[in-house]
């Protein structure tokens, strides 16, 4: 286990610790979390209160909590007498989360290297590991989360959780830029920086570190494509069927 929390998207990206106690509303939140993460639920779709209450079997009070909760984090907007839809990203918010992450990300390097040990590098090399495989699967899915997870518990290596919950939910909004603005193939970030940001962070080479997570996120602007279309509704009963069972509130 790598460093302190590492936050409200630690449940789509597989590690163990969360920002939030547990309640009777989480397994709807991470799922609705996963999904839009993941690009199972695109910008744009609506989430109609009655739909998701028969989905997963509970009273349109708890999805009302769940999508305010939503709202919080800026996954989902609700709009009066419209609904809730998932969160679309303008072109500016799309820049600036990433500007943003290039700000944070870089600045606390030096912490990270300062407090890395081995037993980092070999989890970190775990997720590099999982995400090319993803890669060469073809699971989309698994790669953004993958990308995601590369990236917060990197930073989470320094020790610093409110640093660290930033970035968490920074890599959220993220996903809903690429999920506007990526490329077709544009899947998570490309893995083989990732490699090469890793075999820095063990050399522990500071500025050429740095430098390279600069350009990481440079490029990843580089290949937004502010031309996209809009989305179509989502089919719930779908997306949401391996959540298994249903439950009540």
């Amino acid at each position: 286990m790598i460093g302190t929390a590492i936050g409200t998207n630690a449940a789509w990206h597989g590690q163990q610790a969360s920002y939030f106690i547990e309640d009777k509303d989480d397994h709807i939140y991470n799922s609705l979390v996963k999904a839009i993460v993941e690009h199972r639920l695109l910008p744009g779709s609506k989430l109609p209160e009655e739909a998701l209450a028969e989905t997963f079997g509970v009273s349109r009070t708890g999805i009302r909590r769940v999508l305010q909760r939503l709202a919080a984090v800026q996954l989902v907007t609700q709009l009066p007498k419209r609904g809730a839809q998932v969160a679309t990203p303008g072109q500016g918010e799309a820049a600036n989360v990433f500007q943003t992450r290039k700000m944070l990300e870089c600045a606390n390097l030096p912490q990270v290297i300062a407090y890395c040990r081995e037993e980092h590098l070999l989890a970190m090399e775990q997720i590099v590991a999982q995400e090319q495989q993803a890669h060469r699967d073809q699971d989309g899915a698994a790669a953004i989360r993958l990308s995601a997870a590369f990236h917060v518990q990197l930073q989470a290596i320094a020790g610093n959780q409110v640093l660290t919950e930033m970035v968490s939910l920074l890599t959220l909004r993220s996903s809903l830029v690429i999920a506007v603005y990526g490329s077709p193939w544009q899947q998570g970030c490309r893995c083989h920086d990732h490699s090469d940001l890793l075999m820095l962070l063990r050399d522990k080479d500071s500025a050429a570190l740095a430098d390279h997570m600069a350009r990481h996120f440079d490029d990843i602007v580089a290949n937004l494509r502010f031309d996209q279309g809009a989305n179509e509704t989502p089919d719930f009963a779908q997306i949401f069927a391996e959540s298994g069972s249903r439950e009540s509130l």
